[in-house]
């Protein structure tokens, strides 16, 4: 177990480096952010000193040193844009982001087994056929076509819910929904696909044959054997709320980090950006790699392999 945690370890270290470096490599294909500071009517000789400033005329090899050096250190700079360490104007939004995120992905946990559950039971009748239909249409939307209908409709006509922002226990429902749209999906898809291999299996009937009662069939046959799935998806759909919750965040005006990605990846704020890619990063590969060890402890042939 050790030698395969281990392994698991450094793909997950090399993943963050390798994430890193592109987004290093990507903000200074971006476009100068002096000049995107000090607008298009600045100097020439402005627009120098602020780079000098910066560290931004050196050649890229050493600012990639530098970077590198100060993320071992835990310094990510200053934001730009506020004079302000980029953690601690990341830091504060984080809250926001976790508190979408995780309401998100308890809504998309609770609907997506019990509608997974509810179709593999009812396999090829009306029921099944009406969960796989809007499973696919949730699947299909993507989250900013969705969160518009959903302000248009709950927001601008029934009058239910704000529009934007987090100032009302209110104003979490319709972001959540939307964040929650896909992994709901594919958590019903997935449920229900694992429970309809488990319960053509040749032990749980052998179980039922036995004159076991459902819920022990449900919880000592059923459940376990399609534990490994629903924990492989659920650790995907974690990674995907963090990571989405940019888009939703900036349709709804929610005061989190991907909003606060969002905005300042369009006013090149190299620090803000890299500190927040850095987080999210850490955190869907932390996610992966804690789903790897559960995957380990659920099925001993996977670390043996």
């Amino acid at each position: 177990m050790l030698r395969y945690a281990a392994i698991r370890l450094i793909r997950a270290l090399l993943t963050v480096w390798l994430a890193v470096t592109a987004v290093f490599l990507g903000l200074r294909l971006s476009g100068d952010p002096a000049q995107a500071l000090l607008g298009p009517e600045a100097s020439s000789e402005a627009v120098r000193a602020l780079r000098q400033a910066w560290g931004l005329d050196d050649p890229i090899a050493v600012q990639y040193a530098r970077y590198l050096w100060q993320i071992a250190h835990g310094d990510f700079g200053r934001s730009l844009r506020e004079r302000r360490p980029a953690t601690e104007v990341v830091n504060e939004r984080i809250p926001a982001t976790l508190h979408l995120g995780l309401t998100a992905l308890g809504v998309a946990t609770l609907l997506g087994v019990t509608l997974g559950t509810l179709a593999a039971f009812h396999a090829g009748r009306f029921t099944d056929r009406v969960i796989v239909a809007l499973a696919a249409l949730g699947q299909g939307i993507p989250n900013f076509v969705l969160g518009l209908l959903l302000i248009v409709v709950f927001a601008f006509y029934l009058r239910l819910a704000p529009t934007g922002g987090r100032e009302q226990p209110s104003s979490l429902i319709l972001p959540a929904l939307t964040l929650a749209s896909f992994s709901t999906a594919s958590l019903t898809r997935y449920t229900r696909s694992a429970l309809l291999e488990v319960l053509r299996a040749d032990y749980v009937r052998t179980a039922y044959a036995k004159g076991l009662p459902f819920h022990r069939v449900l919880v000592d046959h059923i459940g376990r054997n399609s534990a490994l799935t629903l924990v492989t998806v659920l650790g995907l759909q974690l990674a995907i709320a963090i990571a989405g919750a940019v888009i939703t965040e900036t349709i709804f005006a929610w005061p989190g980090m991907g909003r606060l990605l969002a905005n300042a990846a369009e006013l090149r704020d190299f620090p803000v950006v890299q500190y927040a890619v850095f987080l999210i990063v850490v955190s869907v590969v932390t996610v992966n790699f804690l789903t790897d060890l559960a995957y380990g402890l659920l099925d001993p042939r996977i670390r043996e392999g």
